[in-house]
């Protein structure tokens, strides 16, 4: 559909003051230029991927309080909780993952000085935010009918659910506030939604500590409390960033919202082609770990406690290789985009150091200190909490183990999504996860009795598959036709 000749001469007005800017930076580099050599591609994968990595270290920590909290209202709470969070955070996840198209897509548009198809891509992306939470919605909606058919403990179910639907309110500002992000992310300017979360953080905490808890004369409402918590912060943190983008002088001249309900079908396949491959390799990941969570809640609820501590450590060592992850994509997009064939080497050699220098000393720390750790979540003096705690202490040992191929993982996966490879990693993620990981941790929990010891041990094996055919994949890039050899640099 065409707009009018007035709103056209608008927009060409736009997208020229946009390539003005862009192209004219008073002589530093513009957002799309990418440098040479290989400490000065070290220092920018540094600069875009700090703020990342404190941006996911932060939203995890929004999971991580609601976790602790829940944990301070006793083990049956921290059990049921754990159990409406997985389902909650797996949909979050594959809705993410499908988001997450936005950002190859407008990276590489951006190394091409192609403004005009950024703004076309996060449009779009949002389009595809508000369809894909109508189904997932849903499903959270359903938490406890799903949990029973899973077998699990009726009382969990119930209260689980209680906390479900409450907290479903904050998917579709979830999925709004990642797509923003992705937009000022390949700016390399993402330090504005890490402010935001990190008020979100303190929110949240204020928020669980007087309605979880019945503070600043509020009602004790246990679960159902964080639930709605969970809805507010969500809801202020996507607002915040509407208003951002909408009064910073750079991103304002975008001008996202006008035409915003202008159908561009061409670019919204494009996002769901590269996307939905991505939300499900998320997809796959995350249900493997949350399929793991289930089976170990069929063991017991001792072991659910530990296997949930051990998890959201392992998940809080995570966010560094996934910030890494995430600014691979962003910066092999800007160089794939540029035709800049040497920089995607680099930028994915440099990535890979990164991320597996940091999983080595977390899984040292997972050795040396697992009693401290534990102990954040659940109070060791507390002879009732000895039980999930020895459980806990020995998942962290096996966590110890997989940290490194875990990193290797996400970053190789980043780092062919930049290149809007997506549908071969998916399948990786397939075979590794669950044709491997799975059977592997079912077969050596229940027919071998390793119970929760043995669900572990399958999550290693899966992601130890992943890491290398994904680093395999991205090594072999040329030969397998993702760059083109005899492209200029």
């Amino acid at each position: 559909m065409q707009g009018t000749p007035l709103a056209a001469a608008r927009e060409n007005i736009i997208v020229t003051e946009m390539s003005t800017r862009a192209n004219n930076t008073n002589g530093r580099r513009g957002p799309a230029a990418l440098p040479g050599g290989w400490r000065v591609e070290a220092r920018e994968t540094f600069l875009l991927a700090g703020p990342i990595v404190l941006i996911q270290l932060a939203q995890i920590a929004l999971q991580t309080t609601d976790t602790i909290m829940m944990g301070w209202l006793g083990p049956q709470d921290l059990a049921a909780g754990a159990l409406a969070v997985t389902i909650h955070m797996t949909s979050f996840l594959f809705g993410m993952g499908i988001l997450s198209g936005v950002a190859p897509i407008a990276a590489q548009a951006l190394g091409a000085r192609r403004l005009r198809d950024v703004r076309r891509t996060v449009r779009q992306g949002m389009w595809l935010a508000i369809l894909i939470a109508i189904p997932l919605s849903t499903l959270i909606w359903f938490t406890g009918p799903v949990l029973l058919l899973f077998n699990q403990d009726p009382v969990n179910a119930a209260e689980a659910q209680g906390y479900a639907r409450c907290a479903v309110w904050a998917l579709l500002p979830s999925f709004g506030l990642v797509v923003l992000r992705s937009f000022v992310s390949v700016h390399s300017r993402p330090q504005s939604v890490l402010f935001v979360t990190l008020a979100g953080v303190g929110l949240n905490i204020l928020g669980n500590y007087a309605l979880m808890f019945g503070n600043f004369g509020f009602p004790r409402l246990g679960l159902v409390g964080a639930g709605i918590t969970t809805s507010i912060v969500s809801w202020s943190m996507f607002l915040a960033m509407v208003v951002f983008v909408s009064l910073d002088r750079q991103f304002r001249k975008y001008a996202l919202h006008i035409r915003f309900w202008r159908s561009d079908w061409p670019r919204f396949r494009e996002v769901w082609r590269v996307g939905l491959p991505i939300g499900g390799a998320i997809l796959a990941e995350s249900s493997l770990f949350s399929t793991a969570s289930l089976l170990v809640g069929m063991i017991g609820t001792a072991q659910l406690a530990g296997h949930t501590i051990a998890l959201h450590c392992a998940s809080v060592a995570f966010m560094v290789p996934l910030g890494l992850g995430q600014a691979a994509t962003i910066r092999v997009g800007l160089a794939a985009g540029a035709r800049d064939w040497a920089g995607v080497g680099q930028t994915g050699a440099v990535s890979f150091a990164i991320g597996l220098a940091f999983m080595m000393s977390t899984a040292i720390l997972f050795w040396v200190i697992p009693e401290q750790l534990v102990g954040l979540f659940l109070d060791l003096r507390i002879p009732e909490n000895a039980e999930a705690i020895g459980f806990a202490v020995s998942y962290l040992a096996i966590a110890a183990l997989f940290q490194l191929v875990d990193g290797g993982q996400v970053v190789g996966v980043g780092c062919l999504r930049g290149l809007k490879d997506t549908r071969v990693p998916f399948i990786c993620c397939i075979v590794g996860y669950w044709g491997i990981g799975f059977p592997a941790g079912a077969i050596l929990a229940f027919q071998f009795d390793m119970g929760g010891v043995g669900v572990w041990t399958g999550l290693a094996v899966g992601l130890t598959v992943v890491a290398i055919l994904a680093g395999w994949r991205f090594y072999r890039r040329e030969h397998l036709g993702l760059v083109l050899r005899d492209a200029p640099a």
